[in-house]
């Protein structure tokens, strides 16, 4: 494939990526003020299964495609800094999904099976749903500052 071909697939898995991300928190939010345990759950299970079929693929075309581009394009790619510090950033977003969002959602999602409406369930739960607006939040960012440093590649350290 020609190096257009690879910086094609690369943009459009950030386009998945963080579109899914992001319209994740406006429904997880819209959930939320609903006080409904059956939308919160049901929510918060789409989510998890929106990140297996939208989030992850995302981030398997974004390194393939990102890695074949600058292949093909001849940058090294820990040697230029408007590559490397993106994939540091991915890699954050990455590990703050998987070792705090992933868990919290399922929690909340099991929370909300339960249907418990006693007010200690329903700040268990806000507690962790603020916990996950958090998480998640830095876990966003990460990806659309790396998006950023992509697009207008700006003269930052590589190794």
């Amino acid at each position: 494939m020609s190096y257009a071909a690879w910086k094609l697939l690369h943009v459009a898995a950030v386009i998945l990526f963080v579109g899914n991300i992001t319209t994740g928190v406006f429904w997880a939010a819209h959930a939320h003020r609903s006080r409904d345990w059956r939308l919160i759950s049901s929510t918060f299970e789409g989510i998890s299964r929106s990140d297996r079929w939208f989030t992850f693929p995302g981030v398997i075309g974004i390194v393939v495609g990102g890695m074949a581009a600058a292949m093909k394009g001849n940058l090294p790619i820990l040697g230029t800094g408007w590559i490397l510090w993106p994939i540091v950033l991915l890699s954050i977003s990455g590990i703050l999904f998987g070792a705090r969002v992933g868990p919290l959602q399922r929690r909340i999602a099991q929370v909300a099976r339960a249907g418990d409406s006693s007010p200690e369930a329903w700040e268990t739960y806000a507690a962790l749903y603020r916990r996950w607006g958090i998480w998640g939040l830095l876990a966003l960012i990460a990806p659309i500052v790396a998006m950023g440093i992509m697009v207008l590649k700006p003269a930052l350290p590589g190794l």
